[in-house]
């Protein structure tokens, strides 16, 4: 006979120590991460990242600027284009710490949005054995009324005082009452983070698929189109392209300023036609305050200024008419710009240019002439105007395909000698009518002013949930700072039959936060309840 000996199969091999520790790390990194220490953390670090893209000009807002920003500075300019200093609000580690805050505020709010939600479908404990170890207690009252009729009273107190009320009876024929109050705390807190979470989504989306420009639009100019290459400046988000741009094309009729005796602006309203698609043109006025609001557009009025007409007749007879706006630099709307003629002296034999007979002016505009003679304006309203210009004669540069201003001569051009002072030293006045005769015998006439709007055109698709969420944010934020949660118990025993039977109400309170308040409600409510009024 043979004997099998039966083993037993090897059990499962226990997970390894080091899954065990990669999980146990995975576990604690989750816990810090959505802590609120380190959600506040990571706030604090955003708003810190967020100073370099007020220190460094920013690509995305001003590619003119970075190109000068590396011109002073060609060693630093290379290493901060390497850690995103141009580009903060697009860098890696901005994303990263912008993800991180978002992950954080989820994980934090998620759960605490379970709890209050239990917390609420949760009946108010059981009052403690003890009211003598709670922070505030009463000392015990007589009531002629028996346990069941008391307990019912001060419950009826509780609920028109707004606290979730629980009645239970006890072992001996007594009762006890457990009140509880302040949610509005928890829940106010909640939706402050719930509310930033939705700013933080907003400002996202609103970056990627929004877009803005900035246009100086002249009076009696054609106007202009939203299209990328008619702004003076644009930024679309990544998510945009050009042909997503709404359609829609603006014309200033008019503009009308008004000023205080001392200078400063009293009112702008600038009157515009408008088209939409291929829809009639309808007027507007609006207002530095009060925004036109076009189909997926805002337009917003900043500032404005003056654009002088000038007619220059070149040796052959031909005039071409310029209308130049002049940017001011200062509260009383003294301006400086550029006017450049380079399409000019083009002999009609041959209809050859040559590129160093070119023309240009440079100057500034003053709408008020001061009775010092100082070369700044006296008053922002064009009561006096005139133009002081200094012309320069040869290559203005603009062949080479380099970009420049055009509120402004090519600075380069005129260090090379290029181009040439042909005024002398002091600039050339001229009044609204007056002309200029040049060495040549060619003439610049001022033919008059147009007023011009300084515009900015914006569209964020998530606008209104910003708002939202920032009201929403206030609003939670009063709630958390003003709300306090606390409980109070009763308890209604039967009293001696020696005595006269009746009740013996105790009590006590237990302040959940801090509520230095909660001492003298918990007074007021002792007392209405001993007293049974309401």
């Amino acid at each position: 006979m043979t004997i099998v000996e039966e083993r037993e199969a090897p059990s499962a091999a226990p997970p390894p120590r080091r899954i065990n520790r990669l999980w146990a790390l995975l576990r604690n990194s989750w816990r810090q991460l959505t802590s609120m220490r380190t959600a506040l953390v990571l706030l604090f670090l955003l708003a810190v990242a967020a100073i370099p893209g007020s220190v460094f000009p920013q690509r995305a807002v001003s590619p003119e600027r970075v190109d000068q920003y590396y011109t002073a500075h060609p060693q630093l300019a290379p290493w901060l284009q390497r850690l995103g200093g141009f580009e903060v609000y697009g860098s890696p580690w901005f994303a990263a710490i912008y993800l991180l805050l978002f992950t954080s505020l989820i994980g934090c709010v998620i759960p605490r949005l379970l709890d209050l939600v239990r917390a609420l479908r949760t009946v108010p404990p059981e009052a403690p054995k003890r009211f003598d170890r709670l922070p505030q207690r009463a000392p015990e009252a007589v009531r002629p009324e028996d346990p069941a009729e008391v307990a019912e009273a001060v419950a009826r107190l509780m609920r028109r005082r707004r606290f979730r009320t629980k009645v239970r009876e006890q072992a001996g024929g007594g009762f006890t009452v457990a009140a509880e109050k302040g949610f509005l705390k928890e829940a106010g807190n909640l939706m402050f983070h719930f509310a930033l979470l939705a700013v933080l989504i907003g400002v996202g989306f609103g970056h990627w698929y929004g877009w803005h420009g900035d246009r100086i639009l002249v009076g009696g100019d054609q106007g202009f189109c939203n299209t990328v290459a008619q702004y003076d400046d644009s930024t679309l988000g990544p998510r945009i392209d050009p042909s997503d741009l709404p359609r829609f094309c603006l014309k200033l009729t008019d503009f009308t300023a008004t000023y205080q005796s001392t200078g400063e602006p009293k009112t702008f309203e600038a009157t515009v036609l408008a088209q939409e698609g291929d829809g009639p043109w309808v007027q507007h006025k609006f207002t530095v305050n009060h925004t036109l609001r076009l189909h997926h557009a805002n337009v917003h009025l900043l500032g404005h200024g003056y654009a002088p007409v000038v007619r220059y007749t070149d040796r052959f007879g031909v005039s071409q008419t310029k209308v130049a706006a002049f940017l001011p630099i200062d509260q009383n709307q003294t301006a400086e710009g550029a006017i450049q003629f380079p399409d000019i002296n083009i002999d009609p034999k041959t209809d050859k240019r040559d590129s160093g007979l070119q023309l240009g002016f440079e100057g500034r505009f003053l709408p008020t002439v001061a009775k010092d003679g100082s070369a700044t304006s006296a008053f922002p309203a064009a009561d006096d105007p005139a133009l002081f210009l200094t012309a320069y004669r040869g290559d203005l540069g603009l062949d080479v395909g380099t970009p420049g201003s055009i509120y402004s001569l090519n600075q380069a051009q005129i260090t090379s000698g290029d181009l040439k002072n042909i005024s002398g030293q002091r600039p050339h006045e001229l009044k609204v009518g007056q002309s200029w005769t040049l060495d040549d015998g060619t003439k610049l006439e001022f033919v008059g002013i147009q007023p011009f709007a300084t515009l900015t055109i914006r569209y964020d698709p998530t606008q209104q949930m910003v708002l939202v969420g920032a009201v929403l944010g206030l609003i939670g934020l009063m709630l958390s700072l003003s709300m306090h949660r606390r409980r109070v118990w009763f308890r209604a025993l039967p009293g001696p039959a020696e005595s006269g039977g009746g009740t013996l109400l105790t009590s006590g309170g237990l302040p959940r936060t801090d509520y230095p308040g909660f001492s003298d409600e918990f007074k007021a409510l002792v007392k209405a309840a001993e007293e049974g009024t309401p």
